[in-house]
This record gives C-alpha cells, sequence and structure tokens, in this order.
C-alpha cells in the first residue's frame, strides 16, 4: 500500500492506493498519525471498504506526528571517497526536527547567509513498532513500516566550516521534504537494491544504488535501537549517494530559483524550488 495525505481542494486528505486504485482513508484516521502504521491499523484497510477517489495531483508530507529524525552521514562509499571521507566504522548519527519537515513539491528556503545550500536524495526508513535493543538485524524488519523519499538539504558551511554539530547545517525551515507517500514494507522487496537519482534544473547530479550503503537498512535499525527507542513513527533517513555538490568540481551549491528533482525506485517522485529566505 500507499500511504499519503493529498491536497485536495484546500484541504489536507488521508489517501491510501492498493489495487492500483487511490481511496479515502477519513472513514479510518483523519490524518496519516504513527497510530495508522501498526500492522493492526495496516491489516484492516483492504477489507474496511474505503470510497475510491480520483488520482491526487498534489501531495503534501506523508505523516503527521513523527517523533524523530534520525540520519546517517556517510553511509555511501561512494559518497564518502567525493568527499574525502574515510568510510566510517560505526554509523554516524545526528538529528533533524521534525519541523523541518515539508511537503515533496512544497518551496525549500535557502537560509540567510548561506552559501552552501546542498541537496541530498536519501531513502527514508518508517518506523512502525517500537524498536528496543533489538537482538539482530533480521529483528528490524518487524519494525519497519515502510520506506519513502527524503531530500536532507544541508548547509555545508554551517555543517562543517562552523563548529561543533552537524545539527546546525540540517535543520534549517523546510530541510526535508518528505513524500510524496509512504510505501509499506510488503512493497518493497528489498530496501538494498533501489535505484536513487537528483536532477538539478534538469541536470542529473547523483544515480546511484542503495546497494553502496556502508551501513544497510537492517543494520542502522539494529544499531540505532543499541542508543535509543525508535517508536511508531520515527524516521530514519539512511544517507546519500555521490553526486552532492559539495563533491563536485566547482561545488555547484544551490541558488534561488533551481529546481530540484528526486526519485527512488516504486517510492514516488519530489519536486522543489529553491527560494531565498
Amino acid at each position: 500500500m500507499h500511504l499519503a495525505h493529498a491536497r485536495i481542494d484546500g484541504h489536507t486528505v488521508p489517501v491510501v492506493r492498493f489495487d492500483q486504485v487511490w481511496h479515502d482513508l477519513r472513514p479510518l484516521a483523519a490524518a496519516i498519525t504513527p497510530t495508522v502504521l501498526s500492522p493492526y491499523f495496516l491489516g484492516g484497510i483492504r477489507g474496511a471498504g474505503l470510497p475510491p477517489i480520483d488520482e491526487p495531483s498534489v501531495f503534501g508530507p506523508p505523516l503527521t506526528g513523527i517523533g524523530k529524525i534520525v540520519c546517517i552521514g556517510l553511509n555511501y562509499a561512494d559518497h564518502a571517497a567525493e568527499t574525502g571521507a574515510t568510510p566510517p566504522p560505526e554509523p554516524i548519527v545526528f538529528m533533524k526536527a521534525p519541523d523541518t519537515v515539508v511537503g515533496p513539491a512544497d518551496d525549500v528556503l535557502i537560509p540567510r547567509r548561506s552559501a552552501k545550500t546542498d541537496y541530498e536524495v536519501e531513502l527514508a526508513v518508517v518506523i512502525g513498532t517500537k524498536a528496543r535493543y533489538l537482538a539482530s538485524p533480521e529483528d528490524a524488519d518487524a519494525h519497519i513500516a515502510g520506506y519513502a523519499v527524503s531530500n536532507d538539504v544541508s548547509e555545508r558551511e554551517f555543517q562543517i566550516e562552523r563548529g561543533g554539530q552537524w545539527d546546525k547545517g540540517k535543520n534549517c525551515e523546510t530541510f526535508n521534504p518528505f513524500g510524496p507517500w509512504i510505501a509499506t514494507s510488503d512493497e518493497i522487496a528489498d530496501p538494498q537494491r533501489l535505484g536513487a537519482r537528483l536532477w538539478v534544473n534538469g541536470e542529473i547530479r547523483q544515480d546511484g544504488t542503495t546497494q553502496n550503503m556502508i551501513f544497510g537498512v537492517r543494520h542502522l535499525v539494529h544499531y540505532l535501537s543499541q542508543f535509543m527507542t525508535l517508536y511508531p513513527g520515527d524516521v530514519i533517513n539512511t544517507g546519500t549517494p555521490a553526486g552532492v555538490a559539495m563533491g563536485r568540481e566547482g561545488q555547484p551549491y544551490l541558488r534561488d530559483g533551481d529546481v530540484v528533482e528526486l526519485e527512488i525506485d516504486g517510492l514516488g517522485r519530489q519536486r522543489q524550488t529553491f527560494r531565498d529566505a
């Protein structure tokens, strides 16, 4: 199934797609919240007699009530190489605030005094049941509700050159376009075999695959559960492949009016215009 929030006639409507048809989810839920992600709730959707609707054309973020966004840095071998970094022996972990989340086609604001705003197409893992001290990576599947596209927008000067934590360059407003939908985990046969692509003004900048992750999805969920409790509605941004502006010749960072498009196999497509804040 695909879970989403459609923007229809000025209203945000929870919708679900199964059997190739979009349906109105409002008879069961007023919004897609962490409760909707539970196996019990998801298991009852198909038999609920939901009314079909026309295919939506505009989407908001597909989840409300996100608890935390946990991000993994330098998690693709090719991305680590392009930035001159040594692949880390353990996952690099930082956080994004949920208020950075916007819809997949919403404008993204380039922060004031920014010179190095960058893009990152990322596979997002959405947690469906509480994960705490998992015994092995194989236990992770039972806790994953689904997958989505994130653009982990970053300001590299704030992140790297200003000292302290990476969080300063990751938490500017609008810095996490998310969606258009959450594909439930049964829709994705293997999260480690997904193509991920990103274009700027029609020029392809990133063209990678989740096969190149240093730490795979199952490992990350297991690893994080040793340090924090993962709750339904938490999101993990799993890192980005090569091709970011920071690693390209001339470092072509984003400017006012630039259009960024990105997609991951089976998870839909985003399109944002970047605007000066």
